[in-house]
């Protein structure tokens, strides 16, 4: 049996006439980041961040509630220093795990 198709009546608002009828997508608005912290906490517990090198860090940060060491490379952009995509995140257990290796890594670097 042919389906029958219903007459539609056209008003401008069904008219599809590209991305200018469209709401743009909400500006990101920038996250406050620990990048504005400088070398001492504001609880008195001593640095939160450390130079490995001159954009390499070392920082204590918090993620979902758990404190994480976060060993990142770090980029500057509009005279702010930015963390970047490359680097690890280490819980405090790993972190804990990797100073105990610590050691055994370095003779096998420098063997």
């Amino acid at each position: 049996m042919p389906k029958i198709k219903k007459s539609r009546k056209s008003t401008s608002s069904e008219s599809d006439s590209g991305p200018e009828d469209r709401n743009p997508p909400p500006n990101k608005k920038s996250k406050a980041t620990s990048s504005s912290k400088k070398d001492t906490g504001g609880g008195g517990d001593g640095p939160t961040t450390w130079t490995l090198e001159k954009l390499r860090q070392v920082r204590i940060n918090e993620f979902r509630g758990r404190k994480m060491v976060d060993i990142r490379e770090h980029y500057e952009k509009n005279g702010e220093i930015l963390p970047g995509k490359k680097g690890i995140s280490l819980s405090i257990q790993q972190w804990k795990t990797l100073l105990e290796l610590a050691d055994e890594i370095t003779q096998a670097v420098e063997n």
